[in-house]
């Protein structure tokens, strides 16, 4: 019994010291958030479709591979791919880093999940707006509580949205009743654990992390495609690709802490002592 007991131990101990990271500030925090919004936001998609909560597993553990993998790599001096065009690169070259299994798995799952999706249209645009919220959201967990918020809100407003059964939108596009549901239970699969991890990241107790940030941001992203138009959903899709390229070359950071009214929403809720202005525009690698 007692040997149970300190193998358990030892395995959770094991298991924070894992999960444990030092923030932007220099805090102690914990990727356990990440992983429990994975969890929650799973199981909560789980009760309208098998097919999602499957989905949105596979993206977490593909991001949770890359918050454990990348780190390690790091400690042994191994050289550790950055942003876009250095998981791209390489893969070129023939190596796959856990980024660039992201790359790879996160589309594929997202499309998939389009496809099985109630009353499927354009499953390829469809999951290349779930795929392109995922990275988005990623690329804004860099300060506490923003990844969060940009999350909560479209989360919210798509699942208080109204479903209308079997009308015209306004283009003229049939509405699909069954479809717009699916799209209202993912929404609020994801609003609900944003909400309450809210609290703990902006006093900087845990961080979502690339499995909690992917999830949510696939989420919202699949929840948006089945509940949007046609034109509606190609505009999106322009928007968070426009984002992810220029985040290759500019600091998200920097252009917020520029935009008084940005910077007023980002640093809501956050601790008071927030360090210096970020510099010169900068680029950020994606997680």
């Amino acid at each position: 019994m007692r040997a149970s007991r300190a193998i358990a131990r030892d395995l959770a101990t094991g298991i924070i010291q894992e999960l444990a990271r030092t923030n932007f500030r220099g805090r102690r925090v914990t990727l356990a958030e990440g992983a429990a919004v994975l969890t929650a936001t799973s199981a909560l998609a789980a009760r309208s479709s098998r097919a999602d909560a499957l989905a949105l597993g596979a993206i977490g553990a593909l991001g949770l591979a890359d918050d454990i993998v990348e780190p390690r790599q790091r400690r042994r001096g191994a050289p550790v791919a950055k942003g876009l065009r250095g998981h791209v690169a390489a893969l070129v070259s023939g190596r796959l880093t856990t980024g660039g299994a992201k790359l790879l798995g996160i589309p594929l799952v997202c499309v998939a999940a389009a496809a099985l999706a109630p009353a499927p249209r354009i499953a390829l645009l469809d999951g290349a707006i779930a795929a392109s919220s995922a990275n988005v959201a990623n690329l804004l967990d860099l300060r506490p509580g923003r990844a969060l918020k940009a999350v909560a809100v479209p989360a919210l407003a798509l699942a208080a949205l109204p479903v209308r059964s079997a009308e015209d939108d306004a283009r003229g596009e049939r509405v699909n009743a069954t479809r717009a549901r699916s799209g209202r239970a993912l929404a609020a699969a994801a609003a609900l654990p944003a909400l309450l991890a809210l609290p703990l990241d902006v006093r900087e107790r845990g961080m979502l992390g690339d499995s909690g940030a992917n999830v949510l941001g696939a989420a919202v992203g699949a929840a948006a495609a089945r509940r949007l138009g046609v034109p509606a959903r190609l505009a999106l899709l322009g928007g968070l690709v426009a984002l992810t390229v220029v985040s290759e070359r500019v600091s998200f950071s920097a252009v917020i802490a520029r935009t008084p009214w940005l910077d007023r929403i980002d640093r809501a809720g956050r601790r008071p002592d927030e360090p210096a202005r970020p510099g010169p525009v900068a680029p950020e690698a994606a997680a």
